[in-house]
């Protein structure tokens, strides 16, 4: 599979967002202990589910988990603007964690094929949802694993997510960017 071009925002709003985070990441360099992390969620800010969404007159609406059948079959394309900002972390030496709501025993195997077949190479972690947070919401799910990363020392510098959910909470990142995502909601 190529690396597709389907966005989930508007291709001008992305990019803007991107060249925004792009700045910010120019006035600040990893740490040479390779403890500076960025948390980036993948569904809808890394990969799009926006053909999907098409059938489905463009949501607006909560979360369909209908989506997380389709995103099974592996066929997301990479939101490209978020690509080029991965392999930058990725290049400048920071550790890059991949955080989805998505049940790991399920889609595992998938999404991590999707993400390589996409262009995502080098993160340090994919972490999925495990049958210790199935039924919590992922603003909980989200804050308890960053708490996790703080934990083992990691400094979250950025936390990137197309939902409030992925960037509130607890156990906050330095800073926070939300992509645009006009389809549905998490609540």
């Amino acid at each position: 599979m190529s690396v597709g071009t389907c966005l989930v925002g508007s291709t001008t709003e992305i990019w803007r967002l991107m060249e925004m985070i792009s700045m910010y990441l120019d006035g600040m360099d990893a740490g040479d202990d390779g403890m500076d992390a960025w948390v980036l969620d993948i569904d809808d800010t890394c990969l799009s589910n926006l053909l999907y969404y098409r059938g489905k007159q463009f949501g607006g609406m909560l979360f369909d988990t209908a989506a997380l059948k389709w995103a099974a079959k592996g066929m997301c394309s990479a939101i490209l603007p978020v690509l080029d900002l991965f392999n930058k972390l990725i290049e400048r030496g920071y550790k890059v964690f991949l955080l989805t709501g998505q049940d790991d025993l399920t889609f595992r195997d998938i999404t991590t094929a999707n993400l390589q077949d996409q262009g995502y190479f080098g993160y340090k972690r994919l972490i999925m949802r495990t049958a210790e947070y199935k039924g919590k919401g992922a603003k909980i799910f989200k804050s308890a694993i960053r708490k996790q990363l703080i934990d083992k020392a990691y400094r979250i510098r950025d936390n990137v997510g197309d939902q409030w959910s992925d960037l509130q909470g607890d156990y906050l990142a330095d800073w926070n960017f939300k992509i645009p995502n006009p389809m549905y909601y998490v609540s």
